[in-house]
């Protein structure tokens, strides 16, 4: 045991107590398994017809898990803010007609056990990471819960944050890196790829990747994307919208259902070679 596992201050998300990496269940699918999970949606659940129609389109895609947005943490108070629970009613409804598990963000904890109702998955959001009493409450749910980055977090802050939801008693975990701020001004956020490998390494929590909000631009996100699979992320969170010139959130930062489409067709090729490589034995 090195001097670094006996000082760790997140000891319950770290892996000198958990050596083996936790795989998440939510129903019959397996984040942190041997098959990428990826997540798709609009940033925010606009009306009925909308997130039904993306939901068909995602799912015959091949996404494994609906996301959107039912209550939207946005930088100006005049923004679209979402639906509330009547989005969550229309998001639940997608879900059960396309057997896609959905993931939705939950902000405070007036709302938590309403949410829970919804949805399979609780989202934390960025702006949240360090909602101390909020981490508590997701934590005494059953629900499996995504753990966003901080805009400004260092990965230690990040898995101290998990360890707040961990120390409750619930271990379904899956940390999700989506770009911090730096003095970069060409995309959104910095996607901090670095995080991946690292967390792997400290961490037995799967870790998923949002290249939507890490580069805030789309014609980004394929690359992006790839590069994450390629990484060892055990997913992806992307936003899909089939108009992104008139989202209500999020539009510059969306994929198309074709371009979602063509991205799933790269990822499977690449994680078919990945594994083909794997196989390949090293002769010394």
């Amino acid at each position: 045991m090195t001097a670094r596992s006996v000082q760790c201050p997140y000891k319950l998300a770290s892996r000198m107590l958990h050596p083996d990496s936790t795989v998440v269940q939510v129903g019959r699918l397996a984040i942190g398994g041997s098959t990428p999970v990826v997540i798709a949606g609009p940033c925010s659940v606009e009306n009925r017809d909308q997130i039904l129609d993306i939901a068909q389109r995602v799912q015959k895609l091949g996404a494994h898990m609906l996301r959107g947005g039912a209550f939207k943490p946005r930088s100006s108070p005049y923004s679209f803010q979402g639906l509330g629970e009547t989005g969550l009613q229309f998001l639940a409804e997608a879900g059960q007609a396309t057997g896609l598990p959905v993931v939705s963000e939950v902000m405070d904890i007036e709302n938590l056990s309403m949410i829970c109702e919804y949805v399979d998955v609780l989202q934390i959001g960025a702006r949240n990471m360090q909602n101390y009493p909020l981490l508590k409450a997701v934590g005494k749910t059953t629900k499996p819960v995504i753990l966003k980055r901080g805009l400004a977090a260092t990965i230690e802050e990040w898995l101290l944050s998990a360890e707040y939801i961990l120390n409750e008693g619930n271990p379904n975990v899956v940390l999700c890196e989506r770009g911090i701020r730096t003095f970069e001004t060409s995309t959104r956020n910095t996607l901090d790829l670095n995080a991946v490998p690292v967390v792997k390494e400290l961490s037995h929590l799967p870790i998923i990747v949002d290249p939507s909000h890490g580069t805030g631009v789309a014609r980004y996100v394929s690359a992006m994307s790839l590069a994450a699979v390629a990484a060892g992320a055990d997913g992806l969170m992307l936003e899909v919208h089939t108009s992104p010139e008139t989202a209500l959130s999020d539009g510059p930062q969306s994929l198309t259902p074709d371009e979602f489409g063509l991205l799933m067709s790269r990822m499977e090729t690449l994680v078919s070679w990945a594994n083909t490589v794997e196989e390949v034995p090293v002769h010394g």
